[in-house]
């Protein structure tokens, strides 16, 4: 048995030892998302795949070096067919001699002419081996998109940095909501052990005959919906880890612990600064850089009405064979061409005319809907501002209402401990005391995610 329990833990080491324990702040957890998360890791491979797109780019104002090996065997060599030129001139020497055929009468043209002559062009065999060289000189379109490199960069990046964004409000919003839970849950272990120590006093009193027995149930039932909130509570947290190990791409099997807590004085810190800058939003910096790629969208196509100049220049070596004999003694043939060629563009049926408008009211499109980002950033700092503000206000009276619950509660055990007061006072304080601390607990998350809210808003979070 041993034996086998020491194989058992020799298989099951790596994996145990695959489990990490993290201790993380907020910050901690957005670092470890932005380097870990899918949707960030993809929004970076975009940019790798952008770099390949302007080196492709960059390859057309290179120049084209191709090569060339061919290798052809005519089954049938071709055949052409050209006008009788020796017959012609034996006859007109035969005629100007006066030489007679064998019947004696002067030799004279055949009437009928004499026809064509079949002659086979080529060999058997052929190869060929040669290189063409090829430098584009001037082309607009090209020209645009070589400017239009670092512009492109700059939007996928913007692009990435909207979607890192987005996952560090998510990130943030799911660690406080665990923040705030584990805070309630403070609380709620709190009120068990004041229901504890409730339950044991009135089964003290009822042992001495003071209290009745329903007295002691209704303590009981207390306890006992305490302890059950406690449960869920403790599932939620759980889960709620759960989701925010998923956000980040943690294995589920590492420990998350989380070590920020909040106060009230964190959440109001620097909302006092109410300016801000379209630019400092992640949107409004991707739609500047979507503007640039219009502009050169636009004057590309602009330039495609002008001529596109070309060098280019081929060398090869060529053979012709009886056999297949290419490799030992006989003559290869050498060819070689350079030029410059001139491409003018005449009438293409107005297709670039309709491309350049195309792009101009794409540009449009861009520039109006650059104008609504900016409206839209507006509202959204006016009513992030009236929700902080209003997120706040609620958070500090049901504040000051829990700890008024608080106090009504102890004041009503204390009564109830001198004989002055009822079992039924200190239910109905425990009830106002738990609904006090619920309702705080969520008016303080509501000013968190305000909080965030605000900062995404005014480009500062």
């Amino acid at each position: 048995m041993k034996y086998y329990l020491n194989v058992l833990a020799i298989f099951c080491l790596p994996f145990i030892s695959k489990a990490q324990v993290h201790n993380f702040s907020v910050s901690q957890s957005v670092d470890y998302a932005m380097k870990n998360a899918t949707e960030v890791k993809n929004a970076l491979l975009d940019i790798k795949i952008q770099k390949q797109k302007n080196r492709e780019i960059t390859s057309a104002a290179l120049p084209q070096l191709n090569g060339n090996i061919t290798i052809s065997h005519n089954l049938d060599i071709p055949v052409q067919s050209i006008p009788n030129f020796i017959s012609p001139a034996t006859y007109q020497v035969l005629v100007q001699e006066g030489v007679k055929d064998g019947n004696g009468n002067p030799i004279a043209f055949p009437a009928e002419g004499f026809g064509n002559l079949a002659f086979p062009f080529g060999t058997p065999w052929t190869a060929s081996a040669g290189a063409d060289l090829s430098q584009l000189l001037f082309d607009g379109q090209v020209f645009i998109g070589l400017q239009a490199r670092s512009a492109s960069i700059k939007y996928i990046t913007a692009q990435s940095e909207v979607t890192k964004e987005q996952i560090a409000v998510n990130v943030q919003k799911i660690y406080f909501q665990l923040v705030v839970a584990k805070q309630q849950m403070s609380s709620l272990t709190a009120n068990i052990d004041r229901a504890e120590k409730l339950l044991n006093d009135t089964r003290e009193i009822y042992n001495n005959g003071f209290a009745e027995r329903l007295d002691v149930d209704k303590v009981n039932v207390q306890l006992n919906n305490l302890i059950t909130e406690k449960l869920k509570l403790e599932n939620q947290i759980a889960s709620g880890n759960a989701g925010l190990k998923f956000l980040m791409n943690m294995p589920q099997s590492d420990t998350l612990n989380l070590t920020d807590t909040l106060t009230d004085e964190n959440i109001k810190d620097g909302l006092l600064d109410e300016a801000y800058d379209y630019k400092n939003r992640k949107e409004f910096q991707m739609f500047e850089a979507a503007k640039k790629l219009g502009n050169f969208n636009v004057r590309r196509y602009k330039l495609s009405y002008l001529p596109t100049v070309a060098f280019f220049g081929n060398y090869s070596k060529s053979a012709q064979r009886e056999e297949f004999d290419f490799f030992n003694k006989g003559t290869w043939f050498t060819g070689s061409t350079i030029g410059l060629q001139i491409k003018v563009p005449i009438f293409d049926g107005f297709g670039r005319a309709a491309r350049v408008a195309q792009a101009k009211l794409e540009l449009e499109k861009i520039n109006n809907q650059s104008d609504q980002l900016k409206g839209s950033i507006d509202n959204d700092v006016k009513q992030a501002r009236l929700k902080i503000k209003t997120a706040i206000l609620t958070m500090d009276n049901q504040k000051r209402n829990m700890q008024l619950a608080e106090e009504v509660y102890n004041s009503t055990v204390l009564k109830y401990e001198q004989g002055l007061g009822s079992n039924q006072e200190i239910y109905n304080a425990q009830a106002e005391l738990k609904v006090a601390q619920n309702n705080y607990y969520s008016s303080f998350y509501d000013a968190i995610i305000a909080r965030i809210d605000y900062l995404k808003a005014t480009g500062k979070l």
